[in-house]
This record gives C-alpha cells, structure tokens and sequence, in this order.
C-alpha cells in the first residue's frame, strides 16, 4: 500500500507541471485574442485544433489585399478609375494630403530615400509607397499627370509631393519612356533663326579653288590678304630666322 502510494504521489509530481503550464498558455492567449471572437479554446485542446474567428478574419483581408494586389499589377491604370481608389483620393491628386514628418519648422530640403526597406515599412510612407496598388508604370498616363507641372511641363520636385528619393528615380524615368512614346505631350522651345548662312558658301569652309585661277602674288584665300598681322611678331621671327633670310 506504502508503495503504491509512493507511485501515486510521484504521478502526480509529475503531471501537475505540465497541467499548470496549459492553463497559463490558456490565460495568455485569452488576453491576446480580442473579446467574443473565440468559438472553443481549451488548455487541454491542441492549438491547431482551436477555432478563432479571428484568425479566420484576417485571413479573409490578407486573401483580399493579395487578390488587389494582383488585380492591379499587370493593369495599374485600372485602378485609378476604380471606385476605391475614388472613394479614398477623390479628384485630388494622390499627394495633395500627404504632410511629411520633419524636426522644427523647416522642412528638409531631400526626402528619405527610400520608405521600404526588406520588408519593413517607415512610419509615414510617400504618397506611392502607402498604397500598394498605385504602381508607377509608363502606361499610366493619369497617374503621371498628377506629377507633371500644368505650367513647365516639368516633373514637380519631390520637395512638395513627399514622395521618396527611389520613387522620384522611378517617376523620372517613366515620364521620359512615356513621352517618348507618345503618351505624354511634350514642349520644344522655338529657336528664330537670325537669317545667318550657316551653308559651306563661305571661302574658308567651301571648296578650294583650282591652282589654276591662282596669279602671281594672289593669295589663296581672299579673306588671307586682309588679315594684317602684328609688326613686333613679324620682327621677333625676322630676328629669329635672321641668318636663313639673307
């Protein structure tokens, strides 16, 4: 009797260890889990067995978020005639609420390189990096027009928009592929010419004429003998070449 008692009380040793540690992995994930979204938890229940509608919510948005994402990746000019991207912008350019987050008054003068970096995101992202679906492509003319100057023609500095020093790169490379294939107009500043000839009629670029309208003394090119060159030079070389010029 002694030693099944013995065994009893070295069971029990045993197992109430591992019958506390459930019930406080119970009470902590309660507290982590919002209220009344639970359908059955038990400290004695596997976790892959539990059912949250929590769990089942969030996998829902995360379906969702893929789902646009994908939606507007090979398309992104769709989305800017969506109704979700009407409801959220309006006819505002996307930038037009952005306030950047800055020390003291003055702003700096550079935005931060870049807002994603792996997969963490600043705490205030560029106008292009909050929303992932406005992707910058050349095709998107709409979204390109928001960050051309209706003035210049001229991409507007980051300094105003906020958007990020990787985006900008981005924008200033989708213009130029966007312009240069039509999608985008653009200005060529006028030149008046002042009536100048700029053909090859001139002696000194023309043709050379034939030795044979040449006379003795004539020089080579009429525009040669009216040059007069300097006296002290001419001195300076007579003085140079004295013993050959005799």
């Amino acid at each position: 009797m002694a030693t099944s008692m013995k065994y009893i009380a070295t069971f029990l040793c045993r197992v109430s260890p591992l019958i506390s540690y459930s019930v406080r992995q119970y009470q902590s994930r309660l507290q982590r889990l919002p209220a009344r979204t639970c359908l059955s938890l038990s400290p004695f229940i596997h976790p892959r067995h539990s059912y949250c509608k929590a769990a089942s919510l969030q996998d829902e948005a995360v379906a969702q978020a893929t789902e646009a994402l994908a939606r507007y990746k090979d398309r992104p000019w769709d989305y800017l005639e969506s109704e979700e991207y009407i409801e959220r912008y309006g006819s505002s350019p996307v930038w037009a609420d952005y306030r950047r987050n800055h020390k003291g008054g003055i702003p700096p003068q550079k935005t931060r390189k870049t807002c994603i970096r792996g997969d963490k995101i600043c705490g205030n992202p560029c106008p292009i990096c909050r929303d992932p679906n406005i992707i910058i492509h050349h095709q998107n003319v709409k979204l390109l027009q928001q960050f051309i100057s209706p003035h210049t023609g001229m991409v507007l500095d980051s300094t105003r928009t906020g958007v990020c020093m990787k985006q900008q790169k981005k924008l200033n490379e989708a213009v130029d592929t966007a312009q240069d294939h039509g999608l985008l107009p653009f200005q060529i500043p006028y030149v008046e010419f002042s009536g100048e000839d700029y053909s090859n009629s001139h002696d000194a670029v023309g043709s050379t004429p034939p030795p044979s309208s040449l006379t003795l003394g004539d020089n080579w090119y009429k525009w040669y003998g009216e040059i007069l060159p300097d006296e002290n030079e001419v001195a300076k070389v007579k003085k140079t070449y004295k013993a050959y010029l005799k």
